[in-house]
């Protein structure tokens, strides 16, 4: 049996999370200064300013829950979540990028505050099930660098992603992927997955009838080997990018006994 991977512990890693959590909250103000908060976002029904808000009420959601407080957000289902998120747009009226950007830069800071004094292996309830503390850390730093990647497209700034953050990201995607399996493409499924990410820790990711599994190691041979670039990784495995695109371009590389399931990967899963 394969061994889990390493809880997390208090230590230089933990502190990486904390300082890029509010990194990134800050550079919300900076990427939203002086834009038009009508902006449509590539692809997605969201202006920027109902991106922002959304950041915002996220962020204070996940301050609240290092907190320890018990907030209920939807069932864990992508059709639960899209509602709540919806129904907390319409409660939440400010529009105003300046302001919002200053909450989610705000909300970011109160989650470290919040987080730094308890155990990183504490268990939370959070939207999508519960995970320890230090993964809800890297769950919020997830939520944000996607939804900031998606806001600088649209404004055509600079994105805040990078292969270090990306890094600080992956106990949240790894912990993701068995609970957003899209069970209507992965019915039936099986097959062994290694993935491997450059500069980063490898994982496998194990279908058997639709049922995934992930583990520090492959239980067997592999069926598909992907090698990829970090921040394509991130953005292939939050719906920004496509898979085929990624192959074509060379940002991803498959081989082994069945290539040709490379392109298909990511859609076993429904982007959190």
């Amino acid at each position: 049996m394969n061994a889990p991977f390493p809880p997390h512990r208090p230590g230089a890693a933990r502190t990486a999370l904390f300082e890029t959590v509010t990194a990134v909250g800050d550079e919300a103000v900076a990427l939203l200064a002086g834009c038009r908060g009508d902006t449509s976002i590539p692809g997605s029904e969201w202006t920027v300013a109902e991106a922002a808000a959304h950041l915002a009420m996220a962020n204070e959601l996940m301050a609240a829950l290092a907190a320890g407080e018990e907030r209920p957000y939807g069932d864990g289902t992508p059709g639960s979540l899209a509602a709540a998120n919806a129904a907390a747009l319409a409660e939440r009226p400010e529009r105003d990028p300046a302001v919002l950007a200053a909450q989610i830069a705000r909300q970011a800071r109160q989650f470290t505050a919040a987080a730094a004094p308890r155990t990183g292996t504490d268990p939370v309830a959070t939207p999508l099930g519960e995970m320890d503390l230090d993964t809800l850390g890297a769950y919020l730093l997830t939520h944000m660098l996607a939804h900031l990647y998606d806001i600088a497209l649209a404004l055509h700034r600079p994105h805040p992603l990078d292969r270090r953050r990306v890094g600080l990201t992956m106990p949240f995607l790894r912990t993701a992927m068995p609970r957003v399996v899209d069970a209507r493409t992965a019915a039936g499924h099986s097959a062994c997955y290694h993935l491997r990410v450059r500069a980063l820790e490898d994982f496998a990711v194990t279908f058997t009838d639709g049922t995934a599994v992930v583990s520090r190691k492959p239980p067997r041979r592999p069926d598909c080997t992907i090698l990829t670039e970090p921040v394509a990784f991130f953005l292939i495995a939050l719906g920004r990018h496509s898979a085929t695109d990624a192959l074509l371009r060379g940002k991803v590389l498959a081989w082994g006994r069945r290539p040709w399931l490379a392109p298909a990967f990511a859609r076993l899963f429904t982007a959190p």
